[in-house]
């Protein structure tokens, strides 16, 4: 699970304007942004550089399900 939904609200940008960063279609960046699929690693990492933020911001830490 990642916060880029939440990332991007906070910040006032678009889903679009990030797309055109990271050279990805639109869709692939909903899919991010909606969790329905996860980005590679290296990916997560560029997104945290376009958005100046700490890759860890990104994450949603899961805990141990008993």
């Amino acid at each position: 699970m990642n916060r880029i939904k939440e990332v991007l609200e906070e910040k006032g940008i678009k889903q679009t304007w990030l797309a055109e960063r990271l050279g990805k279609s639109y869709n692939m960046v909903n899919g991010y942004v909606q969790n329905r699929q996860q980005p590679r690693l290296e990916v997560l990492y560029e997104i945290a550089r376009i958005l100046d933020v700490e890759v860890k911001e990104l994450i949603i830490e899961q805990k141990d399900k008993k």
